[in-house]
């Protein structure tokens, strides 16, 4: 699923043409990304004609449409969901489930998605936060978060810190790779217990991917393939950047250890031996 850095570019991407844009006719390719409309496809379809977008949002990884007259559209990328636009008569992107037309005449909206794990649908009142979104907590770009309190929580924290970064209800927008890249920098090892960090290592570590993201967010995110495009069709570079993430065997930029790939909750984790040594107290998970 696309982190905070590749969601954030995408939801640039669609404010620079989206907000006041008129819905003129939605096309349902196929009905599976509208799964969670109800009503089924063609209820979605026309409940949809005529609303007027406002400013594209976000909180983490997770990302909506409002609609000026307080209703949003629910945008779940799943693992390969992609938003384009692209000139009317223009030949679909491969994939193409779902087709927005405007009444200007401009752009097209279309939502690609070649596994189909994402979706979309209307959130009622859901413009400002949806509900489907209010569990999740913000996000390290957000002006409003309290990194006191998210300090005093993390710190609470009896797990694994790298399982506690993954948790969305305690800080949203961190996924695998953003959190291995963040405890690099850090030097964490991902079982270090939370509660056993003082209050200037999480800071630091908060830090350090806050600093990740933003670079990546720079670079236009990560691709590792043609699963993750900005709506332009162009892929993020960050990958270049990365220090441990699929480094497996490569040495560490720091300090020239092999990186090691280990298993970590049906994934993995990558990291420098020598710069993230495993902690001693034992990790309540």
């Amino acid at each position: 699923m696309p982190e905070l850095p590749e969601v954030e570019v995408v939801r640039s991407g669609l404010a620079a043409i989206l907000p006041g844009r008129s819905i003129a006719a939605v096309t349902v390719h196929h009905p599976r990304p509208v799964r969670r409309h109800v009503a089924g496809a063609d209820d979605f379809a026309t409940s949809l004609v005529g609303r007027r977008f406002a400013e594209p949002r976000r909180r983490g990884k997770f990302m909506w449409l409002p609609f000026v007259d307080g209703d949003a559209l629910m945008a779940h990328l799943g693992m390969s969901g992609q938003f384009r636009l692209d000139e009317p008569g223009s030949p679909l992107p491969p994939q193409c489930r779902v087709e927005f037309a405007f009444a200007d005449g401009g752009p097209e909206l279309r939502f690609a998605d070649q596994r189909m794990f994402g979706g979309l649908w209307l959130s009622p009142g859901g413009a400002e936060l949806p509900v489907e979104v209010a569990h999740i907590a913000r996000d390290l770009f957000d002006p409003e978060l309290d990194r006191d309190a998210l300090v005093a929580d993390i710190r609470r924290r009896k797990s694994g810190i790298k399982r506690v970064l993954l948790n969305q209800t305690v800080v949203s927008g961190i996924g695998n790779i953003y959190a291995d890249e963040s405890l690099w920098r850090a030097r964490l090892h991902y079982e270090a217990p939370a509660d056993s960090l003082s209050r200037r290592r999480v800071l630091e570590l908060l830090t350090a991917a806050t600093e990740v993201m933003g670079e990546a967010l720079a670079a236009g995110g990560t691709s590792f393939d043609a699963l993750y495009v900005n709506v332009n069709g162009s892929s993020g570079y960050f990958g270049r950047a990365l220090a441990v993430y699929g480094r497996e065997d490569r040495p560490c930029p720091r300090c020239g250890r092999a990186i090691v790939r280990e298993p970590f909750m049906n994934r993995s984790s990558f990291r420098c031996p020598t710069c993230q040594r495993r902690p001693r107290k034992p990790v309540d998970s």
